[in-house]
């Protein structure tokens, strides 16, 4: 049995959470509210932004960096998250205003 929370409350726990410390997250795209992934899109603040891709490796959740190591402009966040929609209909995107790139969720970025 699979004993994770459903996608929309586990995202709307992290959104409070974030406020409660200051940072806003938003979400830009609701995806299948019971299992559907996640993709953050993180915006440093600066016109420089990550993104961040939930993976499950042997059921511990991690982070993929969708568009590699180095920070880079919107367009290029904005296409990379439009070709993951396309291909993933039920996808969560959400996006998190830190001006340190933190991603305010469990798992490890690799």
């Amino acid at each position: 049995m699979d004993d994770r929370l459903p996608t929309h409350l586990w995202v709307m726990a992290h959104i409070r959470a974030a406020d409660a410390e200051g940072v806003t997250m938003m979400v830009l795209r609701k995806g299948d509210p019971s299992r559907g992934t996640v993709i953050l899109k993180l915006n440093r603040l600066d016109r420089t932004f990550s993104v961040l891709v939930q993976v499950r490796e042997e059921e511990r959740l991690r982070w993929s960096r969708g568009t590699g190591a180095e920070p880079v402009d919107e367009a290029t966040a904005d296409a990379y998250i439009a070709r993951q929609t396309r291909y993933d209909p039920d996808v969560w995107v959400i996006e998190v205003e830190d001006r340190k790139g933190r991603h305010w969720f469990e798992g490890e970025v690799r």
